[in-house]
């Protein structure tokens, strides 16, 4: 009886232990004011459907649209708002309100990579360095990138060690981030989740992984890169967050005009559910900032080029930036003649973490960015 009753005793000391050391984690995280960032792009998402919705020569088109009745029924209205809107609800119904979105061409808004090779590795090493490095990164093979990321840079300060984490479809990412060299934490391609403390879904998402084919040998479907952020935001509540969906790109480039569509929806989804996670988490709501982009355009002509890019197809320069959060002004679409540019990014992300960066070198700070 004794024996049981000092069991007890440990047990219930224990359990408060925990409970106070629970506690006062919790405290520190609400405490916690330094600014968070979350770095999200849509790789190969053209303007022409972020702005204007489903395109009216694509949507029937039954060479890239396996049920074109029940993609109009579900993506297509009279007018390009309604349209955009349905296409993106999150974007266009609550992000328009509270932030910004950049890029539409037919309003004069436009924003340009600076790399000249108009695909993925060059685009996403100019989005994380903010600079174009046509030298060196002129293909997409997984060699270690040279260039420094924002990611890197924050990982190796003072402020934000241990508090990167970055996601991806697509398993060239450890080489753009130059995952040995930085030591930050990358979650990419086919990668499950690691470590004695995984969680229940973790664990679950690991075994679905290797159960789920992939239409494609190098990237992942973007349900797996989403729910693994997920769960890594709610264990370890990293400070600089970098998630990239790959899905649209890779539909695109198979003629698959409707699974893109679909895609992009699910991705605006994503971002909606990130958002309101950190709204009500106490570490991210009211200090938290998501910028919103893409790695390259596509080809304008619907019927010829828009499964394609690259530097020999025209315009695939042409992308997008959408901000919002903590501290962008609320100006909504931005109809006004403007030029930016996608190596204006990362020297954004410095100025929103307040980091040193030595901008001489790359595209200076968006300046939608509220000042302090």
């Amino acid at each position: 009886m004794k024996a049981i009753k000092f069991t007890s005793v440990v047990f219930f000391i224990l359990l408060i232990a925990a409970c106070s050391s629970e506690k006062k984690e919790k405290e520190a995280l609400e405490k916690d004011d330094t600014s968070k960032v979350f770095i999200i792009t849509l790789d190969g998402l053209r303007w022409q459907e972020l702005f204007s919705g489903a395109d009216s020569l694509l949507v029937e088109n039954k060479e890239y649209v396996t049920n074109t009745k029940g993609l109009k029924e579900k993506f297509w209205r009279e007018s390009a708002v309604e349209r955009r809107e349905v296409l993106f609800p999150f974007i266009w119904g609550e992000v328009a309100v509270m932030g910004q979105i950049h890029g539409n061409r037919l309003q004069a808004s436009k924003i340009n990579l600076t790399n000249g090779m108009h695909f993925s590795y060059p685009g996403y090493s100019e989005i994380l360095t903010g600079k174009a490095d046509d030298k060196n990164i002129f293909s997409n093979d997984k060699i270690p990138n040279p260039n420094t990321t924002i990611l890197e840079i924050a990982e190796k300060s003072e402020a934000y060690k241990g508090k990167v984490a970055a996601f991806g479809s697509w398993d060239v990412f450890p080489s753009i981030i130059n995952e040995e060299r930085s030591g930050l934490y990358v979650n990419a391609g086919f990668r499950k989740a690691k470590g004695d403390d995984l969680s229940d879904k973790e664990i679950f998402l690991n075994e679905l992984q290797d159960e789920t084919p992939s239409p494609w040998g190098t990237v992942r479907l973007d349900v797996f890169t989403h729910h693994y952020a997920i769960e890594t935001l709610k264990k370890k509540h990293p400070k600089l967050v970098y998630i990239s969906y790959g899905e649209t790109d890779d539909f695109a480039h198979d003629g698959e005009y409707d699974s893109y569509l679909e895609s992009a929806n699910r991705t605006d989804n994503f971002i909606k559910k990130l958002w309101y996670f950190t709204q009500q988490d106490a570490f991210y709501k009211g200090k938290t900032t998501f910028i919103v982009t893409t790695d390259h355009g596509r080809g304008t002509e619907p019927l010829a080029t828009w499964k394609h890019h690259g530097n020999n197809v025209k315009d695939t320069d042409q992308v997008w930036v959408i901000a919002f959060g903590d501290k962008i002004e609320s100006k909504g679409e931005i109809t006004k003649e403007e030029q930016l540019y996608t190596n204006q990014i990362a020297a954004s992300v410095t100025k929103l973490l307040d980091l040193e960066i030595a901008t001489d070198s790359i595209g200076k700070p968006f300046s939608f960015i509220k000042e302090e």
